[in-house]
């Protein structure tokens, strides 16, 4: 078994590899000088340009996106008992992106864009929990079949928005879908949320420990249930809306970084939910490098990349779990 400190510092040398290649490799490959002279406020105008104001933005983005989504996903696999559940599988995601195509239909750009992804993420957030609550009792099993239900309905629009769009704006729409952090900006606000979210994670992991038990067991040792289930629902839901707004679906992550991270004999919760986010951020960092460099100038969606990675990743821990 993995001991927690060897585990934290080898994900922290991990995340800081990865940031520095991210920053090192691209169309203009930035050797050690470069970067150290940067560092200390030194170096070329075109150096200083090129890491501060396009390439370093973007990586943060990434590693707050990995994050975010490894987090999320951590999170919501306890609140529905299920090691395979995904922080999209609630339809977030899916609310995001109708609103984002609507606004792209209607000429939105940037800040537009923005502020549509997490309006429509937020509204499916509200609605999933008022529809599972009903009239009757909250739990996971409605809470998963009413996310279910919706994202299929979001789903369906998104064909239908995608039918009816012009050639002009399909390629852009296509792009967000697949996770895409071409436009994302500075990460410094998703990073905010990220540290702020796991901040609040860690301060019920104890509860989390007990919950992932059963709900039946969490009751008989006196964690109210109901009231860590719906924090741990909208502590997820915005993260994942936050991920979702800032480079669109990025696929995978917050499935296999808390499978794997459990795969190494984590369970405590206040060592898996920091260790998600450090290898969920590498993964996204590394992702868009290769993303960037595959097939240079050419920048392909980060989404694939994480997609094409996390497949046969996920099949192989898994049928390692199975032996």
């Amino acid at each position: 078994m993995t001991t927690p400190r060897l585990l934290l510092i080898g994900l922290f040398m991990l995340a800081v590899v990865s940031l520095v290649g991210a920053i090192s490799l691209g169309s203009v490959h930035l050797g050690w000088r470069a970067l150290g002279a940067v560092a200390l406020n030194h170096g070329s105008a075109l150096d200083r340009t090129l890491i501060l104001d396009i390439r370093l933005p973007r990586v943060m983005a990434g590693f707050a996106v990995g994050g975010l989504l490894a987090l999320a996903g951590a999170l919501m696999q306890v609140l529905l008992r299920n090691p395979l559940a995904d922080p999209y599988i609630l339809g977030v995601s899916g609310g995001a992106a109708v609103a984002v195509l609507t606004a792209m239909l209607i000429g939105l750009s940037g800040m537009g864009l923005t502020v549509a992804a997490f309006g429509g993420a937020l509204l499916t957030m509200m609605l999933v929990f008022a529809l599972s609550r009903g009239r009757g009792s909250w739990n996971p099993t409605r809470l998963l079949l009413t996310g279910v239900v919706i994202a299929s309905g979001w789903a369906a629009l998104i064909g239908f928005i995608l039918a009816v769009s012009p050639e002009t704006d399909l390629k852009n729409m296509l792009f967000w879908l697949m996770g895409d952090l071409s436009f994302a900006g500075s990460g410094m606000p998703a990073m905010v949320v990220l540290i702020i979210g796991l901040a609040l994670s860690l301060t019920i992991a104890r509860d989390l420990d007990i919950l992932a038990r059963g709900e039946l067991q969490a009751m008989a040792l006196g964690v109210a249930t109901g009231t860590v289930s719906l924090a741990v629902y909208i502590l997820a839901s915005f993260l994942t809306a936050s991920a979702v707004t800032l480079a669109g679906s990025v696929g995978f992550v917050g499935l296999i970084v808390p499978h794997l991270i459990r795969l190494l004999g984590v369970t405590n919760h206040r060592l898996l939910l920091p260790s998600s986010v450090l290898l969920g951020g590498s993964l996204v960092v590394t992702a868009d490098t290769l993303a960037r460099t595959a097939v240079a100038p050419q920048q392909l969606p980060v989404g694939i990349i994480t997609a094409l990675l996390g497949v046969p990743l996920f099949l192989y821990l898994l049928n390692r779990s199975s032996h």
